[in-house]
C-alpha cells in the first residue's frame, strides 16, 4: 500500500510538471439547416437526407469531386470497353444493353451481414412496383430485368442504350433481411412502415463508416463508428449533426463552439459566410464552391393564373436577378437563364433570355387580361386579384430576404405576392411532394453532371396519389415535345448530336418557363482550421460520402 501511494504521488507530481497533452478529438459536430423528411435512401429527394446518409451508407455508384462517375459499393465501374456492359437486343427487338455490377467483398451492413445481390434485387423489385412510391421511376421501368449471377453479382438489362448507362443514380441496395417483409406486407403503405423511419438506429440499415445511433426528430442525428465497416478507418468516433433551421442561430452556435463546422451543401448563404469570414479572420476555413445547385421558383402550372405562360414570362422579367445577386450575394452567384448550368458542358450560351424589363412585363400582363386596380394590384375581368402565394424554407435568412425583394419587384408591375413559409421537412415532405401548394416555391435542385431532368419536367413524373406521390414534377408541367426530348437525350450517344438536343431543350424551357430560373449557387463550406480532408463536390453527391478521409491536423 505505501508503495502504491508513493507511486500515485509521483504520478501526480509528474502530471503537474509536464505540459498538458491535448485530448484526441473524438466527436465532430456539424450544423445543417434542414432535417430529413425520411431516412429511406430511395424515397423523397432532399439534400438533408443525402448529406446525413453520406456518413452512413455507400451507394452503388457516385460522381466524385472531379465530376466523373466511380464505383463505391461495386468493385469497378462497368463499361463497354472493359466488358462490364454489353449491347444486346431486347426481347421486343429494340436496342438494349446489359450492365453487370460486382459488389465489393468487404461491403457489410452494420449488423455484419454482407451487402449482397439479394439487397439489389429487393431494391429493384420494390422500385418496379409503382405503389411503393420510389423516386426515379424511369430507371425501374427501363431496367426490365435483374439477373442475380451469384451472391455478389447482378446484371441489369435495359430496354434502351443511354450515355450514362453505368451510373446507378438513385438505385441503391436495401437490406432485404430487414425491409423485404415490411414491403411485402403492403407496398402502398411501406413508406410509412419502413425500418429506416420506425427503427432508424437498427445497425443493419447502414453500410457506411458510421451508423445512426440516435435521432431527435427535427433537431439532430447522432452517428457512431460502424464496427462492420472494412474501409479506411474514420478519424472520429462520433458524428453529431444538428439541425438549426435559422441561419442566424446557426452562425451563433458556430461562433460559440457548439458546432464545429457548417455543411456547405445546406448551411449558411454565401453573403452571410463572407461577412463571418471577414469578422473572424482566419478562425475558420471557408471555401466557396460553385456547382450544380439551381435556385429557382417552382410554379403550380395547372391552376390559374400560372397556367398562362405570359404570366410566367412577366413574373420573370419583373425580377431584377442581376441586382439581387449583386446586393444580396456579393455577386457570387451566376444568373440562370434555364436549368442548365454554365459549368455543364451542355450549356447553350445562345439560349433565349428574359432580361429585367418591367415595362415589357406590364405589357404581357395587360395582354393576358390583368389590368391595374385602384390599389395598383391587377385584376381580371371577374375582379379577381393577381395574387400569388410565395413559399420557401422557413428560417433560411437568404431565401427570406429574396422573398421580400421579389415581393416588392412583383408589386411594381401589379402582382401581389403572399408570403407563407414552412419548415423544410414539411415543405418538401408534404406540401411539394403532394402538390399542396398553389403558387410559387423558392428552393434549389441539386443535380449531377449532364443530368437529364426527366423527373422534374416529364409529364409522367407528376406526383399523383395513384403513384404514391413519386416523381418531382411538382408544378405539373406538360409539353409533348419536351417529353420527347427528355426521352431522346439519354439515348443519344453522339456528344455533338446530344448537344443539339440540349440546345432545343433550353430553347423550349426559355419559352415555356415551367419554373422561373434565378441563379446557380455557390455554396459556402465552413470548417475549423484543425480539420483536413473535406472536399466539396459542387453536385448531387455530398462531401460526406468521403468523410472517412477527414482528419484532425497534427499541431
Amino acid at each position: 500500500m505505501p508503495i502504491r501511494r508513493a507511486a500515485a504521488a509521483a504520478v501526480g507530481l509528474l502530471a503537474i510538471a509536464a505540459p498538458a497533452v491535448a485530448q484526441p478529438r473524438e466527436t465532430l459536430t456539424i450544423g445543417i439547416i434542414q432535417y430529413p423528411s425520411t431516412f429511406h435512401p430511395n424515397i423523397d429527394a432532399m439534400a438533408a437526407k443525402s448529406y446525413v446518409l453520406g456518413f452512413a451508407r455507400r451507394p452503388l455508384t457516385a460522381h466524385g469531386a472531379d465530376w466523373q462517375p466511380l464505383c463505391m459499393t461495386c468493385e469497378s465501374l462497368p463499361t463497354l470497353e472493359n466488358g462490364g456492359a454489353r449491347r444486346e437486343t431486347t426481347p421486343d427487338g429494340r436496342p438494349g444493353i446489359r450492365v453487370t455490377y460486382r459488389l465489393r467483398a468487404d461491403a457489410r451492413w452494420g449488423d455484419g451481414r454482407p451487402v449482397s445481390a439479394e439487397d439489389l434485387r429487393f431494391a429493384w423489385e420494390a422500385g418496379r412496383e409503382g405503389a411503393t412510391g420510389f423516386g426515379g421511376a424511369e430507371f425501374y421501368r427501363s431496367a426490365y430485368e435483374l439477373i442475380v449471377e451469384d451472391e455478389r453479382t447482378v446484371t441489369l438489362r435495359y430496354d434502351k442504350v443511354t450515355f450514362d448507362y453505368n451510373v446507378a443514380g438513385d438505385f441503391q441496395p436495401l437490406p432485404a433481411h430487414i425491409e423485404r417483409a415490411r414491403w411485402q406486407q403492403e407496398p402502398r403503405t411501406y413508406r410509412n412502415r419502413t425500418a429506416y423511419d420506425t427503427g432508424t438506429t437498427n445497425p443493419g440499415l447502414w453500410s457506411g463508416p458510421w451508423r445512426i445511433t440516435a435521432v431527435q426528430p427535427g433537431a439532430g442525428v447522432t452517428l457512431e463508428r460502424n464496427e462492420a465497416w472494412a474501409g479506411l478507418a474514420p478519424a472520429f468516433r462520433r458524428i453529431q449533426i444538428r439541425t438549426v433551421e435559422n441561419t442566424a442561430a446557426m452562425e451563433a452556435q458556430l461562433l460559440a463552439g457548439q458546432i464545429d463546422m457548417v455543411a456547405g451543401e445546406l448551411g449558411l448563404p454565401v453573403e452571410q459566410a463572407a461577412a463571418l469570414e471577414r469578422r473572424t479572420g482566419g478562425r475558420f476555413r471557408v471555401e466557396y464552391k460553385p456547382g450544380l445547385i439551381y435556385e429557382h421558383l417552382d410554379l403550380r402550372l395547372d391552376v390559374p393564373p400560372l397556367d398562362d405562360r405570359r404570366i410566367r414570362q412577366a413574373l420573370l422579367m419583373a425580377i431584377d436577378r442581376t441586382q439581387i445577386v449583386a446586393r444580396l450575394f456579393e455577386g457570387r452567384q451566376v444568373v440562370a437563364e434555364t436549368g442548365v448550368n454554365p459549368l455543364d458542358p451542355m450549356h447553350d450560351p445562345n439560349a433565349p433570355r428574359w432580361p429585367h424589363d418591367p415595362a415589357r412585363a406590364a405589357a404581357l400582363l395587360d395582354a393576358a387580361g390583368w389590368r391595374p386596380g385602384p390599389d395598383g394590384i391587377r385584376r381580371n375581368a371577374a375582379g379577381e386579384r393577381l395574387a400569388i402565394e410565395l413559399m420557401t424554407t422557413a428560417g433560411n435568412r437568404a431565401r427570406e430576404a429574396v422573398q421580400q425583394v421579389v415581393q416588392g419587384m412583383w408589386r411594381q408591375v401589379g402582382v401581389e405576392a403572399r408570403i407563407r413559409n414552412e419548415p423544410p421537412r414539411v415543405l418538401f415532405g408534404e406540401t411539394l411532394s403532394r402538390r399542396r401548394f398553389t403558387g410559387a416555391a423558392l428552393f434549389a435542385w441539386i443535380s449531377s453532371p449532364e443530368n437529364v431532368p426527366r423527373t422534374t419536367l416529364h409529364s409522367e413524373e407528376i406526383p399523383t396519389e395513384s403513384r404514391n406521390w413519386s416523381g418531382q414534377n411538382y408544378g405539373g408541367y406538360r409539353n409533348p415535345e419536351m417529353d420527347a426530348l427528355l426521352e431522346a437525350l439519354p439515348q443519344e450517344l453522339d456528344r455533338g448530336k446530344r448537344r443539339a438536343l440540349w440546345s432545343r431543350f433550353q430553347a423550349i424551357f426559355a419559352e415555356d418557363l415551367p419554373e422561373l430560373p434565378l441563379w446557380f449557387r455557390a455554396d459556402a463550406h465552413i470548417w475549423p482550421r484543425w480539420l483536413d480532408g473535406v472536399q466539396p463536390t459542387g453536385h448531387l453527391n455530398p462531401s460526406s460520402l468521403w468523410a472517412e478521409h477527414w482528419r484532425v491536423k497534427q499541431p
